[in-house]
């Protein structure tokens, strides 16, 4: 496995304005700031997530006015009492798009994250506090505890609420594979563990969040 440094060699070379590129993307947000975000918020680019996953995403991006009527402003209360009759309403509703086990997916994240308030006073205090040198362990949480919550869908949440993050995309997954991180499927729990642990080592020598090295390792590939 090549150091960050010359990772990060070989993705300047391919993008000679590889620091503004950097400068420019999103900031990792604080536990503290993450602890603020309002619980509907949480649940609301969760379900945004979802709905886009395997979709297009520029239709949910021009619907979404409508989710949000839809849902209440994705109030956790509210959302977690939705039962049969609404979602036979619900599935027939033009404002959204009318995807069956998506729309449940929203009942029962509401749900889960009713438990991760009594639990721990907040979703953004769950999620925030959790150690990013652990991030795979949250990844698997979303995706036991959570509805479509596994694989991408809970990364691209995870990464557009200002969680320190990566995201395993094909660039990402070819640079990890061309450092010989990890054989097989990078959804296997080996796997994950070491790529875990090839990120807390980048991580440790360049004194960068994780969501940078993700950038990172995408634009030397990329």
């Amino acid at each position: 496995m090549r150091s960050f440094e010359e990772i990060y060699a070989i993705a300047e070379a391919r993008k000679p304005e590889l620091e503004v590129l950097l400068a420019k993307g999103a900031k990792p947000k604080s536990a503290r700031a993450l602890a603020k975000v309002p619980d509907d918020r949480w649940l609301a680019q969760m379900t945004r997530s979802i709905f886009q996953s395997g979709f297009n995403w520029k239709v949910v991006e021009h619907m979404w006015k409508g989710f949000e009527e839809v849902f209440h402003g994705f109030d956790i209360g509210y959302c977690a009492m939705l039962h049969d009759e609404d979602f036979d309403r619900l599935v027939s509703d033009t404002r959204i798009v009318r995807h069956g086990p998506k729309i449940r997916a929203v009942q029962e994240n509401a749900v889960f994250f009713s438990e991760l308030r009594k639990e721990h006073g907040g979703v953004g205090k769950a999620i925030g506090g959790w150690p990013s040198e652990d991030y795979v362990g949250l990844l698997e949480m979303l995706k036991k505890r959570g509805t479509r919550l596994g694989g991408m869908t809970g990364q691209y949440a995870m990464r557009f609420m200002g969680v320190d993050s990566f995201i395993l995309s094909r660039d990402v997954t070819a640079r990890l594979q061309a450092e010989n991180v990890f054989e097989g499927a990078a959804t296997s729990k080996k796997s994950m563990s070491a790529i875990q642990s090839a990120f807390n080592s980048w991580a440790e020598e360049s004194g960068r969040p994780l969501t940078e090295i993700s950038r990172v390792l995408g634009y030397s590939i990329g």
